[in-house]
């Protein structure tokens, strides 16, 4: 019976791991798929080892806190399945609403019920995770304000990322060993970016796994009904089946909010991130990836768009005169002109541009960090206020 309820958990495991690659890998490789820098398989598979390694590394610290602080009692296996039930019930609803999956904020929601029906739930770890759920999105937005306020303009005008037709690299075999070399059509330029978007993109990947591979893997590791090593690797495989299956089609949609930016723009997003998430990953608070890169997404066009007014004006609420750009991060911009000054109009085509984002768009995402723990919580809860055995 215990080999067939782990077999039940294993799978339940994958299936919650499946559908996080499939949601994680659009995010993290959507743009550089969409800009033509690197292919969907390629993307899947570079995925797969930088979820591993952020998982093995600094997701360990995660898994503590999911498998041992949340709650003072050890998950049996039943229990085990039970959340990761639940877990996979959230993304299902997410899912059905279109959003990115809040997988870490659904596995705490989760675990949390199992506290309070158990009355072993540790309310200050709870309050801690909570109150960086809530600083985290507001600190994604303003450094993308800053970015968009002050860099990204700047940045957009110099820096120029560049994709051309064949191979970045080909094999020189003219003098005695081959030695890589440029392609044909590409330029040392190209080159740097590439490389540079690859990084990113890397870098996101282990953000990624840093946060997600304990969601998959930490009801069944408490209580030792699996081995944390076994788990990662559970998790991970499950993940990277879905970057490689379901995640294709996510990447050259990507739900609409990166891909509807230019490629320099989503770097800087990605970067903001996936350094909070890992940071906070790092002290072992169990963070979405999706919270930081949406706020950050906001941030940066609310920035972007505010540059006519300045800091003076806003405060004095002198601004009649000033017109913000809702869409000028979207602007195609010519490189030779500068940058318009902070409290200068913006020329006409910023104007003309479209929204960055979606209001309404935004007001879903941020209900859905709200119900998708609040909803796994709850049921959780009644199921084991009413099913006390399966603790």
């Amino acid at each position: 019976m215990v080999e067939y309820l782990l077999a039940l958990g294993v799978v339940a495991a994958v299936f919650v791991g499946f559908n996080i690659g499939g949601s994680s890998t659009g995010i993290t490789w959507g743009p550089s798929v969409g800009a033509g820098i690197v292919r969907k398989s390629t993307a899947a598979g570079v995925m797969t080892v930088f979820v591993f390694l952020g998982g093995w590394t600094v997701g360990r610290n995660v898994m503590t806190t999911l498998s041992e602080g949340i709650i003072t009692m050890e998950l049996s296996l039943s229990a085990g399945v039970a959340v990761l039930f639940f877990i996979g019930l959230g993304i299902l609803v997410a899912n059905i609403f279109g959003v990115p999956v809040p997988t870490s904020m659904t596995t705490v929601g989760a675990i949390a019920g199992l506290g309070l029906a158990t009355d072993t739930l540790n309310y200050r770890t709870i309050a801690e995770i909570i109150s960086w759920w809530v600083v985290t999105p507001v600190l994604g937005f303003w450094i993308g304000v800053t970015v968009g306020r002050y860099v990204y303009p700047v940045i957009d005008r110099r820096v120029q990322i560049e994709t051309s037709r064949g191979p970045l690299l080909v094999l020189d075999r003219e003098g005695r060993l081959p030695r890589p070399a440029l392609g044909p059509n590409t330029t040392g330029r190209e080159l740097v970016t590439t490389v540079v978007v690859l990084t990113i993109g890397c870098y996101m990947a282990f953000s990624a796994g840093a946060s997600n591979v304990p969601n998959a893997a930490a009801p069944l590791v408490s209580g030792g009904n699996l081995g944390t090593d076994v788990g990662i690797l559970v998790a991970t495989g499950a993940i990277g089946l879905g970057g490689f299956t379901i995640a294709r089609r996510t990447m050259t949609s990507v739900g609409g909010e990166l891909s509807e930016i230019p490629l320099l723009a989503a770097l800087f997003v990605m970067v903001t991130a996936s350094t909070i998430t890992t940071l906070l990953s790092w002290i072992g608070i169990p963070i979405s990836l999706v919270m930081g890169t949406v706020m950050t997404i906001v941030g940066l066009g609310w920035g972007r768009a505010t540059r006519p007014i300045t800091v003076r004006g806003a405060v004095t609420r002198d601004t009649a005169d000033h017109e913000i750009a809702p869409g000028a991060i979207t602007a195609d911009t010519a490189p030779e002109r500068a940058a318009a000054p902070i409290g200068e109009p913006e020329p006409q085509p910023v104007l003309d541009a479209r929204e960055l984002f979606n209001p309404r768009a935004v007001i879903k995402y941020v209900s859905m960090w709200v119900i998708g723990p609040t909803m796994s919580t709850a049921l959780a809860y009644v199921f084991f206020r009413l099913v006390p055995g399966a603790t």
